[in-house]
C-alpha cells in the first residue's frame, strides 16, 4: 500500500479497536463492581451471601451460555451487528438494575447485562485475529484484555470513592447511558474485516492469499470445532484459573477483608484493585514473553504452577493487611493473567474462518467456572456463618472464607493439570502449514 493508504489504515485499525476496547472495558466494570457494592446490595435487598452470590452470577449464567452463540455469530454475521445489538441490551440492562426495587428485578437487570456484554469479547478477539498479524497475536491479546482491566480497576477503587459522590444506582444508570452510546459509534465506525474497509487482507498485504472463508452450515462448523479435542484444554484452564479469579476479585476479595481484618470497603478495594492490576499486566507480560519466545505450552504451564502457590500462600501463610498481603493480591493477579495464551491457542489449531467459534469455547471454560464458584463460595460462608450481622449484613469469620478458598485451590489444580494437555503451535497456525 501507498504511503497515505497505510496511514488511512492504521486510523481505521485503532479506531475499531478503540470503540471495541470501551465497549469490553465496561464488560470487566460489571463483572467487577458487585464487589464493592456488596454491602449496598445486601443493605438494599436484605440478601444472604448466597442469594448475593446467584445475583452476581447471574451475569455469568448468561455470558456462559451465550459463549458458544457469540462465536457464531461473530464467524456468521459479524462484529459490527453482534456488538451493536449487546450493547444497546447492556445498556437496558444495568439501567434497569440501578433502578430495580427488588432483588428479582434486580436479577433481570444483571440478567440483561450480561446478555448484552456476552457477545463483544469474542467479537473485539474475532476482529483481532483479522485486522492484526497471527505473529503478535499474542501480544495482541494481553494488550487487549489488559485494557479490559482497566474497566475492572475502575470498578474498585475509583468505583469505591465514586460511591461516596453518588449511590450505586446512579452509577449503574450511567454506565447504561455509556453503552447505548458504545452502541451508536460500532453502528457507524466498526468494520468486520479490513476488506469492508476498501483494504486488502493482512495476508494480502504481506503478499500472501487471503484466508480461505467458510462455505459450509455454520452448524456444521461448529460442530466440527466442539470436536476438536486440542481446544478443550484452554477451556479447563480458564474454568480452573481465570473463573477462581474472576468470581474472587468480582465479589468475594473485598468482604474477606472487611469481615476478617475489619477493613473499611475504600481500603478493602486497594487489595482488589493490585489483583486486577496484576492481572492486567500479567495478561500482557504472558502474551509477549509466549510471542518472543515463539512458544505458548511453557508459558501458560509456568503461569498455572505459581498461581497454584499464590493461593496456597494466601489460604496457609499467616498474612495481615499490609505489604505482604498486598503482594499475595498482586502475585494472584499478575500469575493468574497467564489465561490469555488460551486464545491464541485456540485460533491457531483451527482453521482461521473458524476462530470466533474456538475463542467462544475456550472462553466459555472461564465464566462456567465464575458462574459456579461465586455462589458455591457463598455456600460454603453460610455454612459456617454463627448468626453475626451488621447493619443488615451478614458477617463473617477468617476460617469460613480459608473454607471457601479451598474451593479456589481445587480449581487451580484443575487449570495447572489441564496446561500439560496444551498442543503447542510454536506461534502460527497448523492448518495453513
Amino acid at each position: 500500500m501507498h504511503t497515505d493508504e497505510q496511514r488511512r489504515f492504521l486510523w481505521t485499525r485503532a479506531s475499531i479497536f478503540t470503540i471495541l476496547v470501551l465497549a469490553y472495558m465496561s464488560v470487566y466494570f460489571h463483572r467487577m463492581a458487585p464487589a464493592v457494592v456488596s454491602a449496598e446490595l445486601m443493605a438494599s435487598f436484605h440478601t444472604s451471601a448466597t442469594a448475593l452470590g446467584s445475583l452476581a452470577a447471574m451475569y455469568y449464567y448468561i455470558y456462559t451460555l451465550m459463549q458458544i452463540p457469540a462465536g457464531v455469530l461473530a464467524d456468521t454475521l459479524g462484529n459490527r451487528a453482534s456488538i451493536t445489538t449487546g450493547n444497546v441490551i447492556a445498556g437496558l440492562g444495568s439501567i434497569l438494575f440501578g433502578m430495580a426495587e427488588t432483588i428479582e428485578i434486580a436479577a433481570v437487570g444483571r440478567f440483561m447485562v450480561g446478555l448484552g456484554v456476552s457477545v463483544i469479547f469474542v467479537g473485539l478477539m474475532k476482529n483481532n485475529s483479522v485486522w492484526f498479524r497471527d505473529r503478535i497475536y499474542g501480544l495482541v491479546s494481553g494488550f487487549t484484555i489488559l485494557m479490559g482491566n482497566l474497566g475492572s480497576v475502575l470498578a474498585a477503587k475509583p468505583l469505591s470513592a465514586l460511591l461516596n459522590l453518588w449511590s450505586w444506582r446512579d452509577i449503574f444508570i450511567a454506565m447504561g447511558g455509556m453503552s447505548l452510546l458504545l452502541a451508536v459509534l460500532t453502528l457507524l465506525y466498526v468494520r468486520n474485516r479490513p476488506e469492508d474497509a476498501g483494504f486488502p487482507s493482512i495476508r494480502e498485504m504481506d503478499g500472501m492469499r487471503a484466508h480461505a472463508a467458510r462455505h459450509r452450515h455454520w452448524t456444521r462448523d461448529l460442530l466440527h470445532v466442539i470436536s476438536h479435542r486440542s481446544i478443550w484444554p484452554g477451556f479447563w484452564i480458564n474454568f480452573g484459573m481465570a473463573g477462581g479469579l474472576f468470581a474472587f476479585a468480582g465479589l468475594w476479595g473485598i468482604p474477606l477483608l472487611r469481615d476478617s481484618f475489619a477493613l473499611s470497603r475504600d481500603q478493602a478495594s486497594l487489595y482488589t484493585t493490585l489483583t486486577l492490576l496484576g492481572l492486567a499486566v500479567g495478561t500482557l507480560l504472558a502474551g509477549w514473553i509466549s510471542d518472543h519466545l515463539g512458544v505458548r505450552k511453557p508459558v501458560v504451564i509456568a503461569s498455572a504452577a505459581i498461581y497454584l502457590l499464590a493461593w496456597l500462600a494466601l489460604i496457609y501463610v499467616p498474612w495481615q493487611p499490609g505489604p505482604l498481603a498486598m503482594l499475595l493480591f498482586m502475585l494472584i493477579g499478575l500469575t493468574g493473567g497467564g489465561f490469555v495464551i488460551t486464545y491464541p491457542c485456540a485460533k491457531e489449531v483451527i482453521q482461521p474462518a473458524l476462530s470466533g467459534m474456538a475463542i467462544s469455547l475456550v472462553n466459555t471454560g472461564l465464566f462456567l467456572g465464575a458462574a459456579i464458584m461465586q455462589p458455591l463460595f457463598g455456600w460454603v460462608l453460610d455454612l459456617g456463618w454463627d448468626g453475626r450481622m451488621a447493619q443488615g449484613i451478614n458477617l463473617y469469620q477468617w476460617h469460613n472464607y480459608q473454607n471457601a478458598m479451598l474451593l479456589m485451590l481445587g480449581f487451580a489444580l484443575v487449570a495447572l493439570l489441564s496446561t500439560f494437555c496444551i498442543k503447542e503451535t510454536h506461534c502460527h497456525n497448523l492448518t495453513l502449514g
